[in-house]
């Protein structure tokens, strides 16, 4: 059996799980993540759809496609932003590191879209990889 972790929106309506392992997370500074979360932008990490599963509260997601952007999908309850990418009838998932329960065991591996993030947003000195836009599929 693969090892799992959970996660859930604030109010707890929707809960999930993902198999392990996830194929990377990145730190997204785009204006959509910023606007969406309200802070500096996203950190999300990326599995095969097939490895998240909805347990409880499907019928509570929402989603919202902006024109030329990706999918922001959250809790009609609690608002909490919960999923991304492609969600949910894409092959990868976009899942916001922030709405799990337990560690989800991967770690940002570099910085998206850092050509438009905001003014405030200090990028701190880590490290990771720069991209001014979505970094190349296989980066």
């Amino acid at each position: 059996m693969a090892e799992t972790v959970g996660g859930s929106c604030l109010c707890g309506g929707v809960q999930f799980e993902v198999e392990l392992p996830f194929t990377r997370a990145v730190y997204c500074h785009c204006s959509r993540c910023r606007k969406h979360s309200g802070t500096f932008g996203s950190i999300v990490g990326h599995v095969p759809m097939s490895q998240v599963h909805v347990l409880r509260g499907e019928e509570l997601i929402r989603v919202f496609e902006p024109p030329g952007g990706r999918v922001k999908a959250f809790c009609s309850v609690c608002g909490s932003s919960l999923f991304g990418g492609a969600w949910p009838n894409g092959e990868m998932a976009s899942i916001r590191l922030g709405a799990f329960d337990d560690d989800p065991q991967v770690r940002p591996m570099r910085h998206a879209y850092v050509d438009s993030r905001a003014p405030w947003d200090e990028l701190p000195d880590d490290g990771l990889p720069r991209y001014p836009d979505a970094p190349p599929p296989n980066a």
